[in-house]
Formats: C-alpha cells, structure tokens, sequence
C-alpha cells in the first residue's frame, strides 16, 4: 500500500513507520519536529528506522500548513493515511492550550479536508484513552459515555472523534480511530513515566508519584500497538445499516467510522509499576508521594474485545517484558550519560 504516517518522527509514528517498510509498502514520512521535547530524539528515532530498511522518505512539514499539505497530497496519492502527529500530553495543556488548538484541531481539520480533496481508502488516526475522563467504570468500553473530558487534551481528541465522524458522515471519508492505552517502550517520550522514572532511579533524584502511588494505568507495549495498527490497515469501516439511531452505539455509526481501544488489558499499580523499574534497573527509588493533578484519570483498563473481533489480535506483551526491552534500550541509549 501506499501509506501517509505523520508524526512519523514521533515514538509510535518511527516503530510503525519501520514495520510498514519492513512489510514492503511504500511509506511517506510527515513530522514537524517541534521543540515539545528535544528534536535530536526525533532525529535519532529516523536514523534508527534508515539503519535497517535504507533510506525513509520523510517531509518536515506541519498539519497547520495547509498549501504544504495539499501539494505533497497532490504528489504521493495516499491511499491509507495513519495519523499519529498531535501536541501531546495531559499536564503540558494546563500550561499551553494553545499548542492544543493549532495542531489537534486546526491540524486535523487541513488533514480531513486532504482525505476528502485527494479520497483515500482509510484514515486510520491516534485518539486516547485520556477521553473517558470523569467515567469510574473500567474495563473502558468504546460504547461508554465519553462527555466528561478531564483535561484540554481529552476534549482535543474527542474533538477528533467528532470531526473524523462528521467527515465520513458528509464526504465519505472511511476513518477509524483509536484510543491508545499508556503506550510505552524504546524510542519513547522522554515526558513520559519510563524515561521520567528511570531517569529519577539512576540519578538518585526524588521520584514523583501522584495521588500518592494509587493510580492504575493500562500499560500497552510499543509491538502490540503497531500490530493492532498493521492488521487494520486493509479493514476500513463501512457504513453499518443495522445502526439504531434510537438506541446509537458510540462506537460505530451509519457512516463508515468506528473506534477501538488499544490497551494491554492489565492494569498495574504505578507502586508496582515502579518496583518493576527498580528492578531491572539494580537500584531502589527515592519515591516522593504527592496528591492527584489537576486533569489526571484515576484509573485505566481497557475493553479490546472489539478490535480482538475484528483483526484476531489483541495486546500481549506483559509488562515486566516490556519494560525490560525499554530497559534495555533506554541504558544504550543514553550511554551512561544519566546514570
């Protein structure tokens, strides 16, 4: 296939970048290379895709710019489109909620309008668990109500879900999307709790833990996210004529739209989540307790029975596995530098 990955320079966007040219599809690469973290890991993330499959087309281009967007649209065709490019993170968007308009709304918006002026097969697009804000419920379902976002960031990508739907409603456009639980593995977010934590470990520096150690997160490995994400690139929806406008499953619609969770299925204690650390990493935290943020969720699982359906796939990878990859990764990486 003939495939678009933004925020291909991205932690999930460089992992799937690397399987989709592994498999043999023709793969065009679209980040901004913004400054929300340091480039170099963006650079680094593509030298690491090239020194195994050669060389990676990619474009330094931003979702906001419309006129770049339509001319490399124009030029590559795209039959599928993966959007994985998005300003990032819960507690980042009490500081600069901006950032959150110009690139998860009105960058979104340019991309619906390219897959309707150039149509593609499928737009498959990265939303969060973070959207089932104020919900107590767990497992998450994707049938559950998701009007309480507790976070500017939640409400930007249920934004996305409404968007996306309203673009398949009026336009046709086939679009799924998927609410990615925790994701977390080698390459990834230096914002995140692993690098977070592992940094506070090996350097002896206080380890924040919010709402004093209590949270449950559903910890999805990096693997099981980009295979979730390959087995549904050729399963665009289509439009589901047994949908009950009486009784609407938010889920799925009489537009060729739909949403599935992505999670690993068990959530951990982030007190034993930072156990699990210590010990692959030889050395014990200096944990320090604080009570919950302002736009944190309490607790994370995830339904997948829906995408399990579908593709025959679900999350597999257990957590001490997966962190020991990251581990592994993370004391390569960064040579002794933060150790």
């Amino acid at each position: 296939m003939n495939i678009l990955i933004t925020g291909a320079a991205g932690f999930i966007g460089a992992h799937t970048a690397l399987r989709l040219l592994k498999d043999g599809h023709q793969v065009t690469g679209l980040d901004n290379f913004n400054d929300y973290y340091d480039p170099q890991l963006k650079r680094d993330r593509v030298r690491w895709v090239e020194q195994q499959v050669g060389h990676f087309p990619l474009q330094r281009l931003d979702l906001a710019d419309s006129a770049g967007l339509e001319r490399l649209f124009a030029e590559i065709q795209p039959q599928v489109v993966i959007n994985l490019a998005a300003q990032a993170g819960v507690r980042y968007s009490l500081e600069n909620p901006k950032a959150y308009l110009d690139s998860n709304l009105s960058g979104f918006l340019n991309l619906l309008e390219m897959c309707r002026r150039f149509p593609v097969q499928h737009l498959i697009y990265a939303s969060s668990s973070s959207v089932y804000g104020a919900n107590q419920q767990t497992p998450y379902k994707v049938s559950d109500n998701v009007d309480h976002p507790l976070s500017l960031y939640a409400a930007s990508k249920k934004a996305n879900e409404l968007m996306a739907h309203s673009y398949s409603h009026l336009f046709g456009v086939p679009a799924t999307g998927l609410r990615f639980f925790t994701v977390y593995g080698p390459w990834g977010r230096p914002d995140m709790s692993p690098i977070l934590f592992a940094d506070a470990i090996s350097q002896a520096r206080p380890l924040k833990l919010f709402n004093y150690g209590m949270h449950q997160r559903d910890f999805t490995y990096i693997d099981d996210i980009v295979e979730s994400l390959v087995r549904l690139l050729d399963k665009p929806p289509a439009r589901d004529p047994l949908w009950d406008r009486e009784q609407p499953d938010p889920s799925t619609s009489m537009a060729p739209w739909r949403l599935f969770n992505i999670g690993g299925q068990r959530p951990v204690e982030l007190k034993d989540y930072v156990s699990t650390l210590e010990r692959l990493l030889g050395r014990q935290a200096q944990v320090e307790y604080l009570p919950l943020q302002p736009g944190d969720v309490l607790n994370t699982c995830a339904d997948v029975s829906a995408l399990e359906n579908l593709t025959g796939f679900g999350p597999q990878v257990p957590l001490h596995e997966g962190l020991e990859h990251f581990v592994q990764w993370y004391r390569s990486y960064y040579a002794g530098a933060r150790s």
